[in-house]
């Protein structure tokens, strides 16, 4: 396995429990290239052992399998009006799916799971396997954008407190991850997520910014009006007023949910030796730094002190 070395125990994050008081999960979406969203999702359903039902044309759900429900769907919102009524023009059903027909050779298809328990997150590299087996390829971009992985994550407490910490550690660590993740490549690394304004990266950083959720939301809703960042907020700021996020972004794709959208790593099934776990391992590495409050306030005075973060 490539990239880092996994050594038992180490999937875990130093905090194993959610807001909830039970284990944390994470959901993990995928983009690919290749068969069709139908053909895709026939194929996980008879490698996994569950059955296929359509959406409709361009998405399908897989059911019945021992990782739980799986969605596959064409990339674009626009050939899936009826799921999207944030849409300022929605086609008709006839206009969408011919759409979806004739965009197939380069908008990609994503997978999207349910909620996994952490410890069988590694069985995810079973169904890359399955979608390869049926064709599915990519090499970590398209011509305009990264083949995203991104991992869903349940935080381990919902309060401004935890969301901050996290922000802050991803801010501390984000430039080395992108250079991970790049692998040298200019071209992996011009389509990874736009980097968050050095003037905002500044102020979460300062030891004394601890914001409550109402001025949390505020200020990165001003600094970051987009869904393009590695950890992208919007979907846990939603949960928490939904009203405010929809007033600054009536239009974007933003699902409110509890949880961390970590959207920087990439997708590369082309390359059967490559397993999504070196990037789990990344993101834990915010976890580590995220539950060590010293830390993050000594670490960002140093960056801060240096005027660069």
């Amino acid at each position: 396995m490539n990239d880092i070395a996994i050594t038992a125990g180490a999937l875990n994050p130093p905090i194993l429990m959610g807001a909830d008081g039970s284990f944390r999960r994470v959901g993990v979406e995928i983009e690919f290239l290749g068969p069709t969203a139908r053909a895709a999702a026939e194929a996980l359903a008879n490698d996994l052992g569950g059955s296929c039902e359509a959406e409709d044309p361009h998405a399908f759900r897989v059911t019945g399998t021992g990782l739980g429900d799986l969605l596959i769907e064409t990339d674009l919102r626009h050939v899936h009006p009826d799921h999207h009524p944030e849409l300022d023009l929605r086609l008709n059903r006839r206009l969408a799916t011919w759409l979806g027909t004739v965009t197939a050779p380069f908008v990609p298809r994503e997978l999207i799971t349910a909620p996994l328990p952490i410890a069988r997150l590694s069985q995810m590299d079973i169904v890359i396997a399955s979608l390869r087996a049926a064709g599915a390829h990519g090499r970590g971009a398209v011509l305009w954008d990264s083949l995203g992985l991104h991992f869903n994550i349940d935080p381990p407490h919902l309060d401004a407190t935890t969301v901050m910490a996290f922000l802050k550690a991803f801010l501390l660590v984000g430039d080395r991850l992108r250079r991970e993740i790049a692998h040298g490549s200019f071209r992996h690394a011009l389509v990874l997520p736009p980097d968050y304004p050095q003037a905002y990266k500044h102020r979460v950083l300062d030891p004394t910014y601890w914001p409550r959720l109402p001025e949390l939301t505020e200020d990165y809703l001003v600094a970051n009006p987009t869904r393009k960042r590695a950890l992208d907020l919007l979907p846990l700021l939603a949960h928490f007023d939904e009203e405010r996020v929809r007033s600054v972004l009536p239009h974007e794709k933003i699902a409110s949910r509890p949880v961390f959208h970590y959207r920087l790593p990439q997708a590369h099934l082309s390359d059967p030796a490559r397993s999504i776990m070196p990037d789990w391992q990344r993101w834990l590495s915010v976890e580590r730094l995220a539950a060590c409050t010293e830390g993050l306030a000594a670490l960002g005075k140093a960056v801060l002190s240096r005027g660069s973060a």
